[in-house]
């Protein structure tokens, strides 16, 4: 087992952290970029979302393989064939001229993504000694946090110099690194057993999970909850480069620094727990996200920024707990349990444009707070019910 603090827990945890910065920055770098795309495409914020959207679509669907997959290839296997099919999509899209090359590129590209989130924890879990995981996987979570906000400011400062393609470079080469850090410095897996890709099993396990409805439950609130947060960044990108902001995509990337309040989020989302049933707090969290919702309204920028900061924690607060209660109330496979919960995550976020459009055309911004908050109040009638359960079944 890797110890904590030894050098070989060094190594393989900077690997892991720098791969998942590589990942998420990749995944999300084309947020504060939309504008741009709109304008260079001649598209609607739609259609442009679209490139952003596919890369978490495809992310999310391709968990239903990899985490099977990984099983007979191995962790390390995976995640290097991944990162390596990632680097080279990068490269790729340096090249693209068309918006429609530009959607193919970034769908390949978030098939490869998917290698990281869907293998990294298992490798700890079985790698590392208890307190090591511990570390490990508070490391780890830091930092697909700072690949997304890193990821969005470089995307937008490097718009604003240059071209908005030149962003991949710098991703591609970071891409390179990782790849090489994590063939040389992830120890070859000592405590994994092998076991065959049995299609069957692999779909009877999901089949099972979706049939108990605390887990149901549990990945409605998480996919929902994501289906509004991310594609509410999305949408307020057009605002804030138009009149009266007509701000540039250096200051919209600035936007995602809001997510730092999310790290506090999750960070107290146990303690939380302790004064509250989980569904409860899961229930808290949306009702905060909806006060942050209804200070966008504001045509001051400042209250705009600070209603952002109070959705990331709120969400953030809701998505830890969820996270956590489907490792709790999963009673078999639970690596394809959490595996299901990003599915629902990741294609709740890839969707949530689409049920926003319309508001949009409505009433603009206007109309994407009353999308919202409709949704958001669903969202907190499936806490409230999950709480129902879980109460008959003496869970909380």
């Amino acid at each position: 087992m890797i110890e904590y603090k030894s050098a070989a827990f060094y190594r393989a945890t900077f690997a892991l952290c720098l791969a998942a910065v590589v990942v998420f920055a990749n995944l999300h770098l084309l947020q504060p970029l939309l504008p741009v795309l709109s304008r260079q495409f001649m598209l609607s914020p739609l259609q442009t979302s679209w490139a952003y959207a596919i890369g978490t679509l495809c992310l999310g669907l391709s968990l239903l393989v990899y985490a099977a997959l990984s099983d007979a290839w191995g962790r390390k296997k995976l995640l290097l064939v991944t990162l390596f099919g990632m680097t080279l999509s990068t490269l790729a899209l340096t090249q693209v001229e068309s918006f429609s090359t530009l959607l193919f590129w970034r769908a390949v590209q978030g098939i490869f993504l998917g290698g990281l989130p869907a293998v990294a924890i298992a490798y700890m879990g079985e790698e590392f000694s208890k307190p090591a995981l511990v570390a490990a996987v508070g490391f780890y979570i830091s930092a697909n946090s700072l690949g997304g906000i890193s990821g969005r400011l470089m995307a937008g400062a490097l718009a604003d110099l240059g071209h908005w393609q030149w962003v991949f470079w710098p991703v591609a080469l970071l891409g390179v690194i990782s790849c090489v850090l994590v063939w040389r410095h992830l120890p070859p897996a000592k405590q994994f057993v092998a076991k065959p890709f049995v299609l069957r099993q692999a779909l009877a396990d999901n089949l099972y999970h979706l049939r108990q409805p605390l887990l149901l439950l549990t990945y409605l609130i998480g996919g929902l909850s994501f289906f509004i947060f991310l594609n509410q960044y999305t949408y307020i990108a057009f605002v804030l480069s138009d009149a009266p902001y007509h701000l540039s995509s250096f200051w919209i990337g600035l936007l995602f620094v809001t997510y730092f309040t999310g790290t506090v989020g999750s960070a107290i989302s146990g303690k939380v727990a302790t004064k509250l049933a989980a569904p409860l707090a899961m229930g808290l969290g949306v009702l905060i996200v909806m006060l942050g919702t209804l200070l966008t309204l504001s045509n001051q920028l400042w209250l705009i920024v600070a209603g952002f900061f109070v959705n990331a924690f709120g969400f953030f607060l809701t998505h830890s707990l969820a996270s956590s209660w489907v490792n709790q109330c999963a009673t078999r496979a639970k690596a394809s349990a959490s595996a299901l919960y990003l599915v629902f995550y990741y294609v709740g976020a890839s969707t949530g444009g689409i049920y926003l459009q319309p508001f949009w055309q409505w009433l603009q911004w206007s109309g994407v707070v009353i999308g919202a908050l409709l949704m958001y109040s669903l969202t907190l009638g499936l806490c409230f019910w999950l709480w129902r359960r879980a109460k008959r079944l003496q869970l909380c």
